[in-house]
């Protein structure tokens, strides 16, 4: 067990995890749709959320990582099956290579486990799915909504738990979508011919989220392999796995100033890492590097929550606020909305952690992610509101002000 206890083996920590996400490197798969490709094959997923007060995650997450991305890269990637729809920890897409890794899911559902619905109409499901089969895909916009304008062939109601349950449990995959109007098919018509969908072994399951972990994450916790995995099978799989490798010396543990426990490759913390630059990213709350809150605090010193879900009279920091990433340090939050019938970016507030250290080479790379942001979020100009600590606002508005002029 290695103790880590210096800053600056904190530092290399951070920047291991970071290059191991993609956050560190220029164009580290590359640019476009090829490099959004690349890009989710090696994170594992992008998060699926229905917030737009800016751009929705699952774009904002490749934006971050893919110089030119565009948000219809991902219906691209879907029709052409490079991707599919399914639940990871959360709604995501995921590359079409992980596909069997669903159904251990899938047939847990199939078989009773409750997802969404603890009482399912069975019948009505064999009725939706023969109507699929013989007339074709349909639209989620089909079983829902204002029932006097269209010709249903059921009550909402019932027709969207049967189809979400069909989904959720293999008959069906999500073909296509507009925005968040999915389309369903048959599997057998979705799923592309080359496609692996042979079980895998419960080892072979542990054994497949261990390395997809350690690839994205660079250093990982028990908890954090199996995150929000409700099977105790696999729990305990992954556990032996891991007790496994470090008896073989291909893992390593090491164990952090408050006591939480990591694994990471053998030989990691000697690796070559790209060099830190004077960049700055603005992160979605739902990205890959972010969303293992208790992940973030031990390695990242940063306590982060979203705030969406809280009633606003009890918000911190503001209703959807961002990340900001510095070099290798979270250096504050931002909350803002993109107005798009005025294309304007408002960014309601800023926050600064207290270690931030604001000088001109950060304000400067402030203003060009800000620019860069306004941009993908189709706005054409950026207002600041409120800055924290507040002797800090002269600074950052005059920063966007000239990034402006």
């Amino acid at each position: 067990m290695i103790e880590i206890q210096h800053p600056r083996e904190m530092t290399r920590l951070r920047r291991l995890a970071l290059a191991a996400q993609g956050l560190l490197q220029v164009q580290p798969y590359g640019r476009g749709l090829a490099g959004a490709r690349n890009a989710i094959n090696h994170i594992g997923y992008v998060q699926l959320d229905t917030i737009s007060v800016v751009q929705r995650a699952h774009h904002h997450v490749l934006y971050s990582r893919v110089p030119n991305f565009t948000p219809s890269m991902t219906n691209t990637m879907l029709r052409d099956g490079d991707i599919f729809e399914y639940w990871a920890h959360a709604a995501a897409f995921l590359p079409i290579s992980d596909f069997r890794y669903t159904l251990p899911y899938k047939h847990a559902i199939k078989s009773g486990q409750t997802h969404w619905y603890r009482h399912i109409d069975r019948r009505l499901m064999d009725e939706l799915l023969a109507r699929i089969r013989s007339d074709g895909p349909v639209r989620s916009r089909d079983v829902g909504g204002d029932t006097a304008k269209r010709a249903l062939w059921w009550d909402w109601k019932p027709a969207k738990k049967a189809l979400e349950q069909l989904y959720m449990q293999g008959d069906l995959m999500v073909s296509d979508r507009e925005g968040f109007q999915k389309t369903y098919d048959l599997t057998e018509r979705v799923l592309p011919a080359h496609v692996d969908a042979t079980m895998p072994s419960i080892d072979a399951f542990a054994e497949h989220l261990l390395d997809r972990q350690l690839r994205c994450h660079g250093l990982v916790s028990l908890k954090g392999i199996t995150y929000l995995r409700r099977n105790p099978d696999l729990r305990k799989a992954v556990k032996a796995l891991v007790k496994e490798r470090v008896s073989q010396k291909t893992l390593q543990e090491i164990r952090l100033a408050n006591g939480e426990i990591f694994v990471l490759e053998a030989g990691a913390l000697e690796r070559s890492l790209p060099p830190l630059k004077n960049r700055l990213r603005i992160l979605s709350p739902f990205d890959n590097s972010v969303i293992q809150r208790d992940r973030l605090k031990s390695v990242f010193d940063y306590d982060y929550q979203i705030e969406c879900y809280v009633p606003a009279d009890r918000r911190q920091y503001g209703y959807f606020c961002l990340p900001l990433l510095y070099r290798d340090r979270l250096i504050g939050r931002m909350d803002c909305k993109a107005h798009r019938t005025r294309r304007h970016l408002e960014i309601t507030s800023l926050y600064l952690e207290e270690h931030c250290i604001v000088d001109d080479r950060l304000l400067a790379a402030f203003s060009d992610a800000v620019a860069r942001f306004c941009h993908f979020q189709g706005c054409d100009c950026v207002s600041i509101t409120s800055v924290y600590p507040e002797k800090m606002g002269q600074p950052f508005r005059r920063a966007l002000k000239l990034s402006r002029g």
